[in-house]
C-alpha cells in the first residue's frame, strides 16, 4: 500500500494552510491572550434575530428548503439589495442563499472557471480567494495594492497583469484586511478595464454596510456591470451572525443556476434555522446594525490614533473593522512582530503577509473588540514597540 500522502490530490496537498489559522494555533497554546486577530464581531446576535430562530423551531421548521433558499428570504434579499445598492435582481432566479459568503465565493469560482484560466486577485486580500481559484483549476494572479495609493486598485496595476487567459477579477471593498474603500469614480475606471478586456467580476461586498465615510458603491450597480458581476454578501459581519453561516450571491440567472447546481450536490441548502434568522435581520435589524456601526467607528478612531501615537504609521480605514498599521519601524518582519508580541506581551494580531506578499511589513488588527481590551492591548503594543524601536 502507498503512503497516505501518495493518495492525496497534489493540488490540495500543495495548498498552504491559512496564514491566519496557522498563527492562531500558536494563540491557542498561550494563556492570558488579548486577541485582536479574529474577524468576528464581539457583539452577540441581537435578541430578536435569535428569537425568530427559536420561534421557528417551536413551530417545527426543521426541514430542507429549496436549493436556492427560502423564497421569502430571497425576496427580502432582492428588495434589500435594490433599496440599498441600487441594483435589481429577480429573487427566484438571480438570488442564491449560501452557507456563508465563503461558500458563495467557492461556488462562483467552480461554476465559472475552466482549467488554466486566470483570475486577477488584488492583494492584500482575504485569505480564501487564491486557494478557491486553485481548487477550481484556475490560476490566481496577484495584483499588489499599496498604502501610498490608500490600498486602492488601479487600472494601471491591472493592465500589468492581464493576459489573454484572464477571465475574472476579484474585488473586495471595503477591504479585508486594510479597511480601504473605493469611490464611484475610482470603480468606474475599473469597470472600463473590465469591459475593455471582456472580464467577469466577483464582487465580495460583505463589509458594504460598514462604510464610515460616504456611501458604499456597489460594483454591480455601475453602468454595464450588472450582468458581468456576481455580487456576494452575507449576515456575519453586519448583524453579528458569524456562526449562523448565511450568505448570498446575486447575479445573472445563468451564473446562479450553475452555482446552484454545485450547491445542490454538495450542500443541498443552507440550514432553515439560519435562513429564518436572516429573514428577521433584514426585516427588523436596521437599528441594531446602526448601533454596532457607531460603536465600531468610535473604536476605529481610537485604534488608528493610538497606533500613530505609538509610532506605527496607520492608514485610516474607511470600512470594515480592521486597522492595518505598518510595523516597518521596528525592523521586524510581520511574522516576527506577531510571534514576539504574542510571546512577550500576550497580544494576538495577524501578520500582514498572511493576506499576500504585499502585506509584508504590516499587521492586521481587528477592532471588533471591547474598548477595555483595545486599550489594554494597545498599552502592551506600545511597550513592545518601544523596546524594539529603541
Amino acid at each position: 500500500m502507498r503512503t497516505a500522502r501518495e493518495y492525496v490530490n497534489p493540488v490540495i496537498e500543495n495548498l498552504p494552510p491559512s496564514g491566519i489559522r496557522r498563527f492562531f494555533d500558536l494563540v491557542a497554546n498561550t494563556k492570558g491572550v488579548i486577541s485582536l486577530g479574529v474577524g468576528e464581531p464581539d457583539f452577540v446576535t441581537p435578541w430578536h434575530i435569535r428569537e425568530a430562530c427559536f420561534y421557528g423551531l417551536e413551530r417545527g421548521y426543521t426541514m430542507y428548503t429549496s436549493n436556492f433558499g427560502m423564497p421569502e428570504l430571497r425576496k427580502e434579499i432582492s428588495s434589500f439589495v435594490e433599496k440599498n445598492y441600487e441594483v435589481a435582481y429577480e429573487p427566484l432566479e438571480e438570488t442564491l442563499v449560501t452557507v456563508g459568503a465563503s461558500e458563495a465565493v467557492d461556488l462562483a469560482m467552480r461554476a465559472l472557471l475552466v482549467a488554466g484560466e486566470e483570475v486577477l486577485v488584488p492583494e492584500p486580500c482575504y485569505v480564501s480567494y487564491a486557494p478557491t481559484v486553485t481548487m477550481a483549476g484556475g490560476i490566481p494572479i496577484q495584483v499588489p495594492t499599496y498604502v501610498e495609493d490608500d490600498f486602492q486598485l488601479t487600472s494601471k496595476a491591472l493592465e500589468a497583469k492581464v493576459t489573454d487567459k484572464t477571465k475574472l477579477l476579484v474585488l473586495c471593498y471595503p477591504n479585508n484586511p486594510t479597511g480601504a474603500i473605493m469611490a464611484r469614480d475610482e470603480l468606474l475606471e475599473i469597470a472600463r478595464f473590465v469591459e475593455k478586456h471582456d472580464l467577469l467580476v466577483l464582487a465580495d461586498e460583505i463589509y458594504a454596510d460598514m462604510t464610515y465615510e460616504g456611501k458604499h458603491q456597489c460594483f454591480a450597480a455601475l453602468p454595464g456591470m450588472r450582468d458581468r458581476t456576481i455580487l456576494i454578501n452575507g449576515f456575519s459581519k453586519n448583524y453579528a451572525m458569524t456562526g449562523w453561516r448565511i450568505g448570498y450571491a446575486c447575479g445573472h440567472a445563468e451564473f446562479i443556476a450553475q452555482m446552484t447546481k454545485i450547491h445542490q450536490y454538495t450542500i443541498l441548502c443552507a440550514p432553515i434555522m439560519g435562513q429564518m434568522a436572516a429573514l428577521e435581520a433584514l426585516k427588523n435589524g436596521q437599528s441594531e446594525k446602526e448601533r454596532m456601526l457607531i460603536e465600531y467607528d468610535q473604536r476605529r478612531r481610537f485604534v488608528v490614533g493610538r497606533f500613530n501615537q505609538i509610532g506605527l504609521h496607520c492608514f485610516t480605514p474607511r470600512g470594515a473593522f480592521y486597522a492595518f498599521p505598518s510595523i516597518k519601524a521596528t525592523g521586524l518582519t510581520s511574522e516576527e512582530f506577531c510571534e514576539k508580541l504574542l510571546k512577550e506581551e500576550q497580544v494576538a494580531v495577524v501578520p500582514g503577509n498572511a493576506f499576500g506578499t504585499s502585506g509584508e511589513g504590516f499587521i492586521r488588527v481587528s477592532y471588533a473588540s471591547s474598548m477595555a481590551n483595545l486599550t489594554a492591548a494597545l498599552d502592551r503594543i506600545e511597550a513592545f514597540v518601544q523596546r524594539y524601536k529603541g
